[in-house]
């Protein structure tokens, strides 16, 4: 388990499936998502399951400290670790909207960023973010991520083609804003 200050990373677990469907089934919570549809139970199942068969993904829950309580609010991971290159994106969805623009988003995601540095040894964590998306944009900025390149009207969202925003950030340059 990481732990911070108001946000932990937990394994994911078989209990976690109907919140995560539930998610899932929102199209609110799916809007900056590549989910475009409904997913079953069934699907939800074989996703989690499936986490133990990809040893080049680290997924995590997220739990919030509300009240007093850990609460499961959304869910956090690095995709496609290449340990040669040493490299990894990273992605989030916070999927209880009450718990959106509370900062546990970005507490979430420095935790992960710094054990993507210093645990597993990255050099460099990259992320692709819809253009409409402007809270997670600037979430990223803050964290030390840098637009490295724009992928043109790739994503088709709410009847129109948007842009999908490359950003990427090095170990150095998250050490020296976090002063690690």
């Amino acid at each position: 388990m990481l732990i911070g200050q108001r946000v932990r990373l937990r394994a994911l677990e078989r209990k976690d499936i109907p919140t995560l469907t539930r998610w899932m089934n929102d199209p609110e919570v799916r809007e900056n998502l590549l989910v475009f549809a409904p997913l079953s139970t069934a699907a939800e199942e074989r996703w989690v399951e499936g986490l133990l068969d990809r040893p080049d993904d680290h997924v995590f829950g997220v739990e919030a400290l509300i009240e007093g309580h850990w609460r499961h609010v959304g869910n956090i991971g690095l995709h496609g670790i290449e340990r040669h290159h040493r490299r990894a994106e990273i992605g989030i969805v916070i999927g209880e909207k009450g718990a959106w623009g509370q900062g546990y988003g970005t507490e979430a995601m420095a935790l992960m960023m710094r054990f993507a540095f210093h645990e597993l040894g990255m050099h460099r964590i990259e992320l692709e973010v819809f253009e409409t998306n402007l809270r997670a944009i600037k979430t990223y900025r803050a964290l030390g991520f840098v637009e490295e390149g724009v992928r043109r009207e790739s994503i088709f969202q709410g009847g129109r083609f948007i842009d999908a925003i490359h950003m990427g950030v090095l170990r150095g340059e998250f050490d020296a804003r976090f002063g690690l």
